[in-house]
């Protein structure tokens, strides 16, 4: 990452503490090895190669790390790998020592929000941990049914992985189905997923990494009494979306006797429940992911449903709508992730932009628009002027009425704003 890059709290290269001889120290005579000396740092979770100052050569990739201030004061502890743009992850800022106790009563915390939530009581999908959002950088695990599925972005959290996921089973109990809930299958089906980019970059590979378990390629969860397939091994992320949780009953609601389209649909989840929950007119789900529209035909039939699922790129298809003078009632816009890292961010809002700006052509005078971006990088301000952009040279007019995020289970730290990734606006379009 670029000097100009750097969040501004992590940049004190110009501070004048910067000049003074402590500064320019080494680690404490007594510093706990292995360390990482840092030239500067702010209670985000991310330490960056341009934060650090000096290196314990004993400090391997994958290790625990000691974490020391530019002063040589105790600053935290994390994960290590100096192959990475983020060179330690921290996971916690005093000096208890991080070891299987300590991601025990990281997880119990976690678990403890979903069960205030009560998450529980309407589906058997959700997302037992949120990475930064749980104080557990590197790290995401989502329950489907009787399976956990493990994401990982980090060495450090794949060297862990056996120990985090004995320790989520043990944590949940024996896995209860939602429509049997007095009775407990034995054991918990457990899987590794990882980018490939990720795993080049943090130098890891989970595709020989199974827990020992099997499970069948497909499996079938609940959510707001909706069936779904979940693809857990070759599907998207983890196989689900479950971050749109809330937001797919919402939509739904605005739904009634409505002409529906659900662009970028993946698995059909908006169009699901726009046809079962909220008795839609009709509906049409699009995505240019062949194997995804064959999961939507497949919760099309788990659910006794049949609407139009096609097969095509949103904008050559918004394109040919709009020129044959097809409107809609209720349309949801919910692309995949455009900005992965911060060089990306220009050209993400240039493709929101167009986005947003053919989608206004088919939504009819007094329609309603739900359009989201899930691209943590790009801020609700950021995404609300972009929309407002596409609105003003669309030649329509937006009122927004509503302005939501993911579901929470995927819960915001505030020293990490980019947590808040799920962008979701909602307007009548006029």
């Amino acid at each position: 990452m670029k000097a100009s890059e750097m969040p501004p709290e992590f940049d004190d290269s110009r501070s004048r503490d910067a000049q003074r001889p402590d500064a320019r120290s080494g680690p404490p005579a007594d510093a706990r090895s292995p360390w990482v000396l840092l030239r500067s740092a702010s209670q985000h979770p991310f330490i960056y190669q341009k934060m650090v100052r000096q290196i314990d050569p004993a400090a391997r990739p994958g290790d625990i790390v000691n974490v020391y201030d530019r002063h040589g004061r105790y600053f935290g502890g994390g994960l290590f790998n100096p192959r990475s743009q983020i060179v330690v992850r921290l996971l916690e800022f005093t000096e208890r020592p991080i070891d299987q106790d300590f991601f025990r009563d990281r997880i119990a915390s976690a678990l403890e929000l979903r069960r205030v939530l009560g998450v529980e009581a309407v589906t058997d999908a959700y997302r037992i941990v949120h990475s930064e959002g749980d104080r557990l950088s590197g790290l995401i695990v989502e329950r489907f049914a009787d399976c956990l599925v493990c994401e990982i972005f980090s060495l450090g959290m794949f060297h862990r992985r056996e120990m985090i996921a004995r320790v989520i089973a043990a944590s949940l109990g024996p896995p209860k189905s939602l429509d049997r809930p007095d009775r407990a299958a034995a054991d918990w089906h457990v899987f590794y997923r990882a980018d490939r980019h990720i795993e080049e970059i943090e130098g890891f590979n989970t595709r020989h990494s199974e827990a020992g378990t099997t499970a069948p390629p497909s499996i079938t969860i609940r959510e707001h009494g909706i069936r779904y397939s979940v693809d857990v091994i070759t599907g998207h992320k983890t196989g689900f979306f479950c971050d749109q949780r809330d937001n797919r009953l919402k939509f739904a609601r605005l739904c009634g006797g409505a002409s529906v389209l659900d662009l970028c649909c993946y698995t059909g989840g908006f169009g699901l429940c726009a046809k079962k929950l909220g008795h839609a007119k009709d509906v049409t789900s699009v995505d240019l992911d062949e194997a995804a529209i064959a999961i939507v035909r497949q919760n099309q039939n788990l659910n006794q449903l049949r609407y139009d699922a096609v097969h095509a790129d949103a904008f050559p298809y918004l394109r040919q709508m709009a020129a044959n003078d097809r409107q809609y009632d209720c349309v949801v816009l919910d692309p995949p992730k455009f900005a992965t890292s911060r060089r990306e961010v220009d050209d993400a809002m240039r493709r929101y932009y167009d986005l947003n700006r053919t989608v206004m052509q088919v939504v009819r005078t007094g329609g309603v628009l739900l359009t989201c971006s899930c691209s943590g990088l790009v801020s609700r301000q950021m995404f609300t002027d972009v929309v407002a952009a596409a609105a003003r040279d669309a030649r329509r007019t937006l009122q927004i009425f509503d302005f939501t995020g993911a579901a929470g289970d995927h819960p915001v730290l505030t020293t990490c704003p980019e947590s808040e990734y799920l962008k979701a606006l909602w307007a009548r379009v006029l």
